[in-house]
């Protein structure tokens, strides 16, 4: 028996309301290009929506005249969508409550997750948005998720409940050290005074 080895995510798939709905809030409000558009291939009453979230992929919307807008928190049984996140930059996401409040869209506010601070709100049809940043940047050639599980390891070693940010910086100094070289023999730490 052998994987199904999976390269990324391809799309994401939403049931929207209809068309200048799901336009408005997809690009209007996310800022994420509409660059698709032909009719739902499986449901000729449908339309079939496009947007770049920003890295080239895409989020895809099923659109229907006839639904409107419903707000109410969409479920989050086992097995259903809890929630879809998309990064920011600091920059953006220090603006996101204030542009979010000038149109009147509930939010949660800033919450801090160790490794990244979010921020939660709903998009017209309830399903829980987050825009996320991470506290860090990875060494050059590795990923986020490159640090993560290194972090991960530290915060288990110290017996922490939740990665922090002592945990990020030395999952980078190792990865520094692993993939950066030297021509010191010893690479330690100094006190230069």
């Amino acid at each position: 028996m052998r994987k199904i080895q999976v390269q990324g995510v391809h799309h994401i798939t939403l049931t929207g309301a209809d068309r200048q709905t799901s336009i408005d809030f997809w690009e209007g409000v996310l800022g994420m290009p509409f660059v698709f558009d032909q009719p739902n291939l499986d449901n000729p009453n449908e339309g079939h929506l496009y947007f770049d979230p920003g890295d080239g992929r895409l989020i895809t919307v099923f659109t229907d005249e006839n639904r409107t807008a419903d707000p109410r928190r969409t479920p989050t049984e086992p097995g259903c969508v809890h929630h879809l996140a998309f990064n920011v930059s600091l920059a953006s996401f220090h603006l996101a409550e204030e542009r979010l409040d000038a149109r009147g869209i509930r939010h949660s506010g800033v919450r801090d997750r160790g490794f990244m601070n979010s921020l939660y709100f709903k998009d017209p049809m309830g399903l829980l948005i987050e825009l996320a940043y991470y506290k860090f940047e990875p060494p050059t050639g590795c990923t986020h998720a490159d640090v993560m599980i290194r972090a991960h390891r530290h915060r288990l070693e110290s017996g922490d409940y939740n990665i922090q940010e002592k945990h990020l910086a030395d999952a980078i100094e190792q990865l520094f050290l692993e993939t950066q070289e030297s021509l010191s023999e010893d690479r330690g730490p100094r006190h230069p005074y």
